[in-house]
């Protein structure tokens, strides 16, 4: 018979670390591809969906505190966006053709 220990079992901290690095990038990046657009004259529909196809893995919190920040919009509008990028990815997903697929 083995006994069990009681020491906790410790996740890799090397694998959290990058993960979080990997994440805080794909976060800069989308906010500065927002900023980028947004000061070129894009819209802020066509900025969202830009910055949310680089971010959409990552929970809601996170992609509405990056359109707030890259997009210019407000907590309520970063919502409704996100909203919106959400069910535009799910018809892209469904219909496997993006420019099919209108606002």
């Amino acid at each position: 018979m083995s006994k069990k220990s009681d020491k906790p079992v410790e996740p890799d901290q090397t694998e959290a670390t990058q993960d979080d690095a990997a994440v805080a990038e794909a976060i800069a990046m989308a906010v500065s591809v927002g900023k980028d657009l947004i000061a070129g004259g894009a819209t802020k529909a066509f900025t969202a969906w830009s910055m949310f196809e680089s971010i959409n893995h990552l929970p809601r919190e996170i992609v509405v505190k990056a359109f707030i920040d890259g997009a210019g919009l407000t907590e309520k509008g970063a919502m409704t966006y996100w909203y919106n990028c959400r069910r535009k990815a799910g018809r892209v997903k469904l219909l496997g053709d993006p420019n099919g697929v209108t606002d």
